[in-house]
């Protein structure tokens, strides 16, 4: 089973998710961790390949969680938000900055546990 690693404030803001999103996406990373992949997990190809996306709606909320298994240590965990915009259900760009900032810092974490 590989590592699950939080980048940046993914940790605290999931875990101020309400309690059911947690819970779907904990099961989420639990079945990357395992080498698999939950039905409701995303690609982001726009991103990179093998960083995924996981949509959970609660309330009238929509709330995303952002995650890669494409490196060998451990599975990242990038971004989690609250979709607040309107418009469309495209990931808004802002939030798409934010994921490929915090791969790159996945990246170099991923690098340095292999030392």
């Amino acid at each position: 089973m590989k590592q699950l690693i939080f980048v940046g404030d993914s940790r605290r803001v999931l875990s101020e998710f309400p309690t059911s999103v947690q819970r779907h996406v904990g099961f989420a990373l639990y079945q990357a961790q395992m080498g698999g992949k939950h039905v409701d997990a995303k690609s982001l190809t726009n991103v990179m390949p093998g960083v995924l996306e996981v949509v959970s709606d609660h309330d009238s909320n929509t709330f995303r969680t952002v995650y890669t298994v494409k490196l060998k240590r451990a599975v990242y965990v990038l971004h989690a938000f609250q979709k607040k915009s309107k418009r469309g259900i495209a990931t808004p760009r802002i939030e798409i900055k934010l994921v490929r900032q915090r791969l790159q810092r996945a990246i170099e974490i991923d690098g340095e546990l292999e030392k």
